[in-house]
């Protein structure tokens, strides 16, 4: 049976959905995954295209708020930022949680250059953090 993670951020615009492609492309026959916001908003283009960049089709994933999960058990609950783990610190059943907190790459200022290289700093930042944290190789 496979295990359930959801990754919680505030708008499920960006890091949430980075994590929830991440996750599936690497672990999707391990792990059920799931991405929620508590605001959720549009997701940012770029965040489909620095996904994109290293083979991960994200083009289907959708902002969702966390109510749309509260009939599931989580085996992982993961907070990506401060106000997520703040407006959101609890989900009913869920085994395991797990916060680290990552640059809001939405807030980066800067030419179109820096902006893509934020994106990609935060998308790899993520990736090695979960291949670390979940003892997953």
């Amino acid at each position: 049976m496979e295990k359930k993670i959801i990754f919680i951020c505030t708008h499920n615009a960006n890091r949430s959905q980075m994590a929830e492609a991440i996750m599936r492309s690497l672990y999707g026959n391990v792990f059920e995954v799931y991405s929620a916001g508590t605001r959720p908003t549009k997701i940012n283009p770029i965040t489909i295209n620095v996904l994109k960049d290293i083979g991960i089709d994200a083009s289907n994933q959708r902002p969702k708020h966390i109510n749309e999960f509260k009939n599931i058990k989580f085996d992982y609950v993961i907070t990506l930022c401060n106000t997520g783990k703040e407006d959101c610190p609890f989900v009913a059943g869920a085994t395991k949680y797990i916060h680290k907190a990552f640059d809001d790459p939405s807030e980066l200022k800067g030419s179109d250059e820096e902006l893509l290289s934020g994106f990609k700093r935060v998308r790899d930042e993520i990736k090695d953090w979960l291949q670390e944290e979940l003892n997953i190789n």
